[in-house]
């Protein structure tokens, strides 16, 4: 019995856990239920996603929202949205609900659809943005109308069983709970009205659950070795080495290469670590109070772009940024005590798209960090990243064994060349004074 209880609390511990993000530790996307008016038979909800993780968006082809109902409720109408199926409605006569299924499925409208079928924050394809990135694109919303349901607070009956995809797993819904009623500013911002009921649902995302391999890897490299770091071989699987590309393929010249599946295979090109992604961090050079450091991302996928791409570095240096030169940075400081994380993006309309794999599947920017003399140091990989997310994903870092090291011979070089110079100064001072 033990034992039983011992198994059971491990396992509820690590369910919990593998949700959880110590860089983002209030990273969840929130469904709002509000309802804004009752009908002769239920009532109409504005529905509302808000993308509060700071560094994890939901790309294309974007989110996908589940339920069940808790009675028999059907669909009668969607403004800004659609379930993917109607379901059986044949026993309705005249009027036919838009879903009749038990457990609908709703996506967003995309981008274009006339403007009736149109709610405020709708029609991205799905797409939502991190909190941390853009907060106002963060946000999805949709109107819908409940019919065979519940006409009060007493009788509505909460939806149950959530799922959220985004685009694909990861996502763990908790159940619907309610909440003190939203309130809302009429245009002329001098009037507050109230929701009738409102409901939250939050739902928290698990690298785990989303895929059994890292999506992305690290390498590294320095100006004080020439020795390279390269990601740990099959870093994210070898189970697509056998209908990789290689660079040189007459293959790549085929049309319609890079357009997506349906299912999302990837088309990778053939390299030892198998990553759609590879970040290289190159120690580039050294000042008297200041080091440089080249950031790469190549992308090794050729059907897929990354649109609002991120990027989430751990480095005890990144609380003294000085100058970040073709991304865009901002701090993340979850933690008030410590500030040492950061986040990479690219900036709008300039490199905030990564291309397919190929010639321009790559961006790139340098950063400028000035020196903390209490704990800067070359030695024992202090200058390379402790972890490293891209898209919200955790990348595999190479063994610390393999970094860079700094040769022992780096500091008695150092003071024989200053030496040197130091003595063929004086020599040229002699011979022609």
């Amino acid at each position: 019995m033990k034992f039983f209880i011992s198994v059971l609390f491990l396992f509820v511990l690590f369910s919990y856990a593998a949700a959880y993000d110590p860089l983002d530790p209030n990273g969840n996307v929130t469904i709002k239920w509000d309802i804004v008016s009752w009908t002769p038979d239920g009532y109409v909800a504005v529905v509302t996603m808000n993308n509060f993780q700071m560094y994890r968006h939901i790309m294309s082809p974007g989110w996908t929202l589940g339920w069940t109902w808790a009675k028999k409720e059907v669909i009668w109408s969607m403004v800004g949205a659609q379930t993917t199926e109607q379901g059986d409605c044949s026993k309705f006569k005249g009027n036919i609900p838009h879903c009749c299924k038990k457990t609908p499925t709703v996506v967003d409208l995309l981008p274009g659809v006339p403007y009736n079928q149109q709610f405020t924050n709708c029609c991205k394809g799905g797409v939502l943005a991190a909190w941390g990135q853009d907060p106002q694109s963060a946000v999805s919303a949709f109107q819908i109308s409940v019919g065979l349901a519940g006409t009060s607070n007493k009788t509505v009956k909460l939806p149950k069983n959530f799922t959220l995809l985004g685009p694909g797993p990861g996502y763990t819904c908790g159940p619907a709970k309610v909440v003190p009623s939203t309130t809302f500013l009429t245009p002329d911002r001098r009037r507050k009205t109230q929701a009738l009921m409102t409901w939250n649902v939050t739902c928290t995302y698990s690298q785990f659950l989303a895929r059994k391999n890292p999506n992305c890897c690290v390498s590294f490299s320095s100006f004080y070795n020439e020795t390279i770091t390269p990601c740990p071989t099959c870093a994210c699987g070898c189970q697509n080495k056998n209908n990789c590309v290689k660079s040189d393929s007459k293959f790549l010249k085929m049309v319609g290469l890079n357009t997506p599946r349906k299912d999302n295979a990837p088309l990778l090109q053939c390299t030892h670590h198998m990553c759609p992604v590879r970040v290289h961090w190159h120690v580039k050079l050294n000042y008297k109070e200041y080091w440089r450091v080249k950031v790469s991302i190549t992308n090794f996928n050729y059907r897929m772009n990354y649109t609002l791409w991120s990027l989430v570095v751990q480095h005890p240096n990144l609380n003294n940024v000085t100058q970040v030169f073709s991304f865009d940075y901002k701090p993340l400081v979850p933690y008030e005590s410590i500030n040492d994380t950061g986040m990479f993006y690219g900036m709008k309309y300039y490199n905030d798209l990564l291309m397919e794999a190929g010639p321009l599947g790559n961006v790139q920017s340098e950063v400028l960090l000035r020196k903390d003399k209490d704990t800067f140091t070359f030695k024992q990989g202090w200058a390379f990243p402790r972890k490293v997310y891209f898209n919200g994903d955790e990348c595999m870092l190479p063994p610390p064994d393999t970094y860079p090291f700094l040769p022992n011979s780096a500091h008695q070089h150092l003071s024989f060349t200053s030496f040197t110079f130091i003595a063929a100064m004086f020599f040229l001072f002699v011979t022609f004074w």
